[in-house]
């Protein structure tokens, strides 16, 4: 077993230095999505740390990757081959545990920019890693409406609720998935749902999570001990707490949190 992680990690080092060098010869070039793929996952892999007695650990729980193009079509070919499988976590998952680490979780954030930044580490794309600290779970139990199940536990920093798993624009491009998806039927009260309804936050220096309005066609309130508060569209948002109700339209949502879990 040992030898065969030591293979691993070898070839996956020359690899690794082979892409390298076609980063640094090509910065005014392009890559294609599965080479930016490849690259992305050695990032990664570089982030394995030794823990003793021939243990590794991948000591983060939150990756971002932010991928340089700025045509809809180019973001499409990444979002394609990003999700096809093996996905690009699956891809990563895969790497982390053959460097000789035990199953890991981590949240996997993807964004795209017009052009790279500055103090970008690549002319194509960035990878940022974080660790953050335990926080509670999120749990929505469905009071009124049909969706795609009854209870959702969440430990995502973004929650997406509205009409529908998936939202596309008129040329068929995907813009928005929702965690939370009440089903797309005529029967109420999930026609008061809109598409994009509204969706749950975390800042990074609060385990708070907060409730934002997105612009929905029937407005998002809070019902707290008996009083109806309203949220606003807009960045404000409303914190929510245990035994809250979120009201979305006429479709429901019951709040409690769980026992403390690693963000992601």
């Amino acid at each position: 077993m040992d030898i065969m992680k030591n293979l691993q990690r070898l070839e996956s080092g020359l690899a690794r230095r082979i892409d390298d060098a076609a980063l640094r010869v090509s910065p005014s070039g392009s890559l294609e999505p599965l080479e930016i793929t490849h690259a992305i996952v050695d990032i990664v892999e570089k982030r394995v740390e030794p823990a003793g007695r021939g243990k590794y650990v991948f000591p983060f729980n939150q990756i971002h990757v932010c991928i340089a193009a700025g045509a809809a079509e180019t973001r499409a070919r990444f979002e394609a081959v990003f999700a096809a499988p093996p996905s690009l976590r699956e891809r990563i998952v895969e790497r982390i545990e053959a460097s000789g680490c035990e199953a890991t979780s981590f949240s996997l954030g993807i964004d795209y920019a017009d052009a790279a930044e500055v103090e970008w580490t690549t002319p194509f794309f960035d990878v940022q890693f974080e660790r953050v600290e335990a926080l509670p779970s999120l749990r929505l139990k469905v009071e009124k409406g049909t969706a795609n199940q009854p209870l959702y536990v969440f430990r995502a920093p973004c929650i997406n609720i509205g009409r529908c798993f998936e939202i596309r624009d008129s040329r068929n491009r995907l813009i928005r998935t929702n965690h939370v998806a009440f089903a797309d039927n005529a029967s109420e009260p999930n026609t008061s749902v809109s598409r994009s309804h509204a969706h749950i936050g975390r800042a990074e220096s609060s385990s708070d999570y907060r409730l934002y309005d997105d612009q929905s066609a029937h407005g998002t309130s809070i019902v707290r001990g008996g009083q109806t508060i309203p949220v606003p569209s807009g960045p404000r948002g409303v914190r929510l707490q245990a035994g809250d109700d979120i009201v979305l339209g006429d479709a429901c949502l019951h709040v409690e949190f769980g026992g403390g879990i690693k963000g992601g």
